[in-house]
């Protein structure tokens, strides 16, 4: 059986599977659309919040990053992690004692004002937008090379898969779906992993192979190190000298995190506030199976790219590029692999053109080298691993499967995100107060359509590749929306118009630096700045300025709260019966 039928076969199945639970699953009322009707077991609950949280960019791009940035990169390992332990201690157990569908509503009630709710929406829209990209961008990775259609065909397919089960099933739907998609995406994420972690190792646990010793008796890790350095890249393990933007990406990704509007209104799906923190514990054991189990797929995935282009070592020549394995084929069909031949020598010269060692290139060019001529895109490194270790065709099934279910679990519930904010917080709560049920759950599946298609365009026009577009929607939400959570949970004196100052502050500020480095809504050669460490203002990257439009939120908002009146009697009170989550009743609606 030829392994695009064996694909097809996994991607079938799991959409099968898919389908039929959003027919069984499908929602009646806007409660079940919202929340899934609100009795969500915590083990479910938890399971499904695992495959919401990993994403495109967790399961296709995070080791992709790792691979070629070595620890540099851990900063998304810790800042994804850290992020859900400050959700789950400091806003999921307080935001389901208040009782709300969605994050804008936590924020228009608690202030007790409709610019709030609607500057809420906006940051909403604008965070998972943002985040979509990203999911949209892995969804067509993984179309393209497994089941062999171009780019925008595999966007288009996995945009119909969405529309039929989010939209039919809404939370509910979203929910079982998402359970089923984890039990898919770990599936496929951890069995190549021991198999590559076995190959290379000999030991079965990837985590624990990475530290092992490889053939020869030296250890994976500087057995890498010395082979890219060789090709003048940074050593693997080396330490990051720029330790400032590391630690602000970190804080931003974390923050971010715990503001992203999609996560928290899981908490929301569960019958109790104790149901909320067991349901946000239980995510943590699920996201910690794909994550201790990252690093080792990103370390042996370089290792396996390096022994394929220089089977020999890298103080040999490297292999020709008629004699490339199948896996390099395919993926040129993609264009996410990409070969030039600089020097017309018909070998593949893979190695750090770039390089500042001088010594180094000067080494290269009377070698005859003319530049580096492989070209390998990030995000096919976890989705090519497989083939590169000469897996067998059924794990390459796998990876097809579990990477299309980690871009469409959490496409499903950014759009149901996007698509509630809509229909309840500015349909139903601001310009058509009295529609009716019915009415608001047609208003939901209707702007679920359009923001699936917006999507599926932002897809097939991405700014950038999975992760990085992932790490600006985190910017955006923990500039914006994190701040608000958190003083309208732990500060009574923060008022409607400290609030609404304090986030459009922390958004705008943001947005703009952003946009000053790449470009004015992502639009290539808009940027007015230099994006590198010369033209950055104060040495930030605008990858990790979030933390700084969070302190701007902050600031503003105290501010302008204690130069105006202070929220009633009612408000404060309110906010002390929300900091003792217990004894929070279901969900309401209205």
């Amino acid at each position: 059986m030829s392994q695009f039928a064996i694909n097809l076969i996994f991607v079938g199945l799991s959409f099968a599977l898919y389908f039929g639970i959003a027919i069984w699953a499908r929602a009646g009322s806007t409660k079940e659309f919202y929340v899934a009707g609100g009795g969500v077991h915590p083990v479910v609950n938890g399971m499904a919040t695992g495959a919401d949280w990993m994403s495109a960019a967790s399961f296709i791009s995070m080791a992709g990053m790792i691979a070629m940035g070595g620890y540099a990169a851990s900063a998304y390992l810790m800042g994804w992690t850290g992020g859900f332990v400050l959700l789950a201690l400091l806003l999921a157990p307080y935001l389901r004692k208040f009782g709300k569908f969605t994050v804008p509503d936590f924020i228009g009630d608690r202030f007790y004002s409709k610019p709030a709710r609607l500057i809420a929406v906006v940051c909403l829209i604008l965070a998972c937008t943002t985040y979509v990209i990203g999911q949209m961008t892995g969804a067509g990775v993984a179309f393209s090379r497994f089941l062999e259609v171009d780019k925008n065909t595999g966007l288009i397919i996995a945009a119909i898969v969405v529309l039929f089960y989010a939209v039919l099933g809404g939370m509910k739907g979203i929910t079982y779906t998402q359970v089923a998609q984890y039990v898919v995406l770990m599936i496929a994420y951890i069995v190549p992993a021991i198999f590559i972690s076995l190959n290379i190792t000999g030991n079965p646990i990837p985590a624990l192979g990475m530290f092992g010793t490889v053939e020869g008796g030296e250890t994976m890790l500087a057995k890498l190190d010395g082979l890219i350095t060789d090709l003048g890249f940074a050593a693997y393990t080396a330490d990051v000298p720029d330790k400032l933007n590391m630690f602000l990406l970190t804080l931003s990704l974390m923050i971010g995190t715990a503001g992203l509007p999609h996560v928290i209104i899981r908490f929301f799906t569960v019958n109790k506030v104790s149901d909320a923190r067991s349901s946000a514990g239980w995510t943590l054991v699920f996201i910690a199976l794909l994550y201790t189990a990252a690093p080792a797929v990103g370390t042996m995935s370089r290792m396996n790219l390096v022994d394929t282009v220089y089977p020999n070592g890298t103080q040999s020549t490297p292999i020709e590029y008629e004699a490339r394995p199948e896996w390099m084929k395919n993926w040129e069909q993609t264009g996410l692999l990409k070969f030039e031949d600089k020097n017309n020598d018909g070998k593949i010269d893979y190695y750090n053109d770039k390089s500042k060692d001088e010594a180094f290139l000067a080494a290269a060019e009377s070698k005859g080298l003319k530049g580096n001529e492989l070209d390998v895109n990030n995000d096919i490194m976890v989705l090519a691993n497989p083939e590169i270790a000469n897996l067998p065709p059924w794990v390459i099934g796998l990876i097809a499967a579990g990477g299309i279910a980690a871009a469409l679990s959490t496409a499903a519930g950014l759009l149901l995100a996007i698509s509630s904010a809509i229909s309840h917080d500015l349909i139903k709560m601001v310009i058509k107060p009295d529609i009716s049920d019915k009415g608001e759950l047609n208003v939901a599946r209707v702007s679920m359509i359009v923001a699936i298609a917006i999507a599926t365009w932002l897809g097939m026009n991405p700014p950038g590749f999975a992760a990085q577009t992932v790490a600006l929607a985190f910017g955006i939400a923990g500039s914006s929306l994190f701040p608000a959570l958190m003083m309208g949970i732990f500060s009574k004196r923060i008022n409607d118009k400290g609030a609404v100052a304090g986030m459009l502050a922390g958004l705008i500020v943001t947005c703009v630096y952003i946009f000053l480095f790449k470009g004015w809504f992502f639009i290539p050669g808009t940027n007015m700045l230099a994006d590198d460490a010369s033209g950055w203002i104060m040495g930030i990257s605008p990858l990790g300025f979030g933390p700084i439009g969070a302190l701007i939120n902050f600031v503003v908002a105290f501010a302008v709260s204690y130069m105006t009146a202070p929220p009633s009697q009612e408000i404060q009170d309110l906010v002390e019966s929300v900091r003792y989550p217990k004894g929070a009743g279901a969900a309401v609606d209205h």
